[in-house]
């Protein structure tokens, strides 16, 4: 019996089979108007090879707000789910097979969950379709930002006639009561200044400032406010989107889905989290530090409740250790403060604004920020590259900002995505190498987060890395 079949088998005696239904489900916009030659390519796409990613997706969205950020649960305790588009002469249609109770109500499909369905055929087939077809050339940055941009322009996100708005909230699913609250606290106050919010998509830190904006925002009375939902194939099956995500947008990977959230974004405010939250601090601030960059206004917060005031000190001390003193310019760090976070985020929506004025550019999407071509190159985390990054003093800083975010990106691969976990599972753990300097402060910071929690939010966790001097 191999190692697979055995984990699976300890997945089901672990995670019980709950309650399911059958049913057929009709789209609303977007997949409602179709021509046939467009459903006949929609239906092929999700057949095959990506059939299996469709399945793990829609899985995800089914069970909304599950407590779970192991990528194999969902599929454990639904072990016969199954997903099919199929091809109507109106357009399309989907049929499930024992799909997840949870998501009806008296028999009838949640109209929000209904919406992040057809979100999941609509990203994947269209990446499959258009994106992957050979109309981008990948082999330069032009191409890759114009993939970027079409995916998000077929996921409606983008809203051409409204000034700089969006606020971009990174933060951990795997947080405590306190911090949480506090992210709940930071969205309020965004929400009454009339500031819309994206995240991951998942729990925990991704899914306070949502909460707390919808109060605001109906407080404001406003009609249509954004919640937007970034997330990658290789993520959504370990963070659930929330139930408050009314956006979804599945990107290909995870170097586009960052790509994604700074183009799309007006700045970002980083709440406490782990290794996926370092990944996204050092991949922003390798981006802001390009000498192309200088000029770029981008409001970039760091904030958390009193008890999290040591974690920024420790990541502050990594940066400044491993970036400069130049990279710390380029945030500020406000502590037990939500109303001075959203106070910096509105007046850093006017700078934006003058500074996309006067560079001809659009509010809906950065065009002008230089993102380099190695930080859009997708990285697969496997023992031989984790072990190639180049981590050491003297090269350029967002080189060097470049390969530590692929370093904690293999780290988040082998916590929650289930090709890492199976690398780790079938070798054991990664091996991190660099100059000494560099890894006594990754290793002080990795091991902060492991006794913080902050790796893992079900089950004991067991590091997937190992730290070489």
């Amino acid at each position: 019996m191999t190692m697979i079949h055995e984990l699976s088998e300890r997945m089901s005696e672990t995670y019980a089979p709950l309650p399911t239904v059958n049913a057929r489900v009709t789209p609303r916009g977007g997949l409602d108007i179709l021509s046939r030659a467009e459903i006949a390519r929609l239906t092929d796409a999700t057949q095959g090879s990506l059939r299996e990613t469709v399945r793990r997706c829609a899985l995800a969205v089914l069970t909304v707000g599950s407590d779970s950020d192991d990528p194999r649960a969902a599929s454990a305790r639904y072990p016969d789910f199954d997903i099919e588009v199929q091809q109507m002469d109106r357009g399309i249609r989907l049929e499930l097979r024992n799909a997840p109770a949870i998501a009806f109500v008296d028999g009838e499909l949640i109209r929000g969950v209904g919406d992040l369905l057809f979100a999941v055929v609509r990203d994947i087939a269209y990446t499959a379709i258009e994106v992957q077809s050979g109309q981008f050339d990948f082999g330069n940055s032009e191409g890759l930002t114009s993939a970027v941009f079409e995916i998000l322009r077929n996921a409606r996100v983008m809203r051409p006639h409204q000034d700089p708005n969006l606020i971009v909230c990174w933060g951990g699913h795997s947080i405590g009561r306190e911090e949480y609250l506090y992210t709940k606290k930071v969205g309020y106050e965004l929400g009454l200044r009339g500031l819309d919010i994206c995240t991951g998509c998942g729990p925990g830190a991704m899914k306070g400032p949502m909460k707390g904006a919808t109060i605001a925002h109906a407080k404001q009375r406003q009609r249509s406010p954004r919640y937007i939902g970034m997330t990658e194939p290789g993520i959504i099956a370990a963070e659930s989107p929330n139930p408050i995500v009314n956006q979804l947008v599945i990107m290909p990977d995870i170097e586009k889905r960052l790509e994604g959230f700074v183009r799309l974004g007006h700045g970002i405010i980083v709440f406490p989290g782990g290794v996926g939250t370092a990944e996204e601090i050092l991949y922003l601030l390798g981006i802001l530090l390009h000498p192309d960059n200088a000029g770029v206004p981008f409001p970039l917060v760091f904030t958390g409740p009193k008890a999290a005031a040591a974690y920024f000190e420790q990541i502050d001390t990594f940066i400044r250790l491993t970036l400069g003193d130049a990279a710390a310019k380029r945030y500020k760090i406000i502590v037990e403060d939500p109303v001075a976070v959203a106070k910096a985020m509105k007046e850093g929506m006017k700078s934006v604004r003058e500074h996309r004025i006067a560079q001809r550019d659009a509010f809906f999407f950065n065009w002008t920020l230089k993102i380099p071509f190695d930080f859009q190159q997708p990285f697969e985390p496997d023992h031989a590259a984790m072990a190639a990054l180049d981590l050491r003093f003297g090269r350029p800083v967002h080189a060097l900002a470049a390969d530590l975010r692929r370093a904690f990106s293999g780290i988040v691969a082998g916590n929650v995505k289930e090709p890492g976990m199976r690398r780790i599972e079938e070798h054991g753990p990664f091996e991190i190498r660099g100059d000494a300097g560099i890894m006594a402060s990754l290793d002080a910071l990795l091991r902060a987060f492991v006794e913080q929690r902050r790796m893992k939010m079900s089950g004991e966790y067991k590091p997937c890395y190992r730290v070489v001097a």
